[in-house]
């Protein structure tokens, strides 16, 4: 089902309270989507936020070192 919808010069948007409802969006904890550039369009998903200090440190530490591979993959162009 498709919902046209504005979006304001500031590039806010508003979603329905109905869709906001069916999709569980109207709660507290899920009030951040991520939001997801593909080829046919935006693809919008809840999310959750977890502080920082209730990951686990080995976790924290993979995460570092995936992103600095990736990191060392990057070409500067000048």
């Amino acid at each position: 089902m498709a919902t046209a919808i504005q979006i304001s010069p500031r590039g806010t948007i508003t979603l329905p309270i109905g869709l906001r409802r069916r999709l569980r969006l109207d709660r507290k904890e899920h009030s951040v989507l991520l939001v997801e550039q593909r080829p046919d369009g935006i693809f919008l998903h809840p999310a959750i936020t977890v502080p920082v200090r209730d990951l686990p440190a080995k976790r924290i530490k993979k995460w570092v070192k995936h992103d600095e591979a990736d990191a060392g993959s990057v070409k500067i162009r000048r």
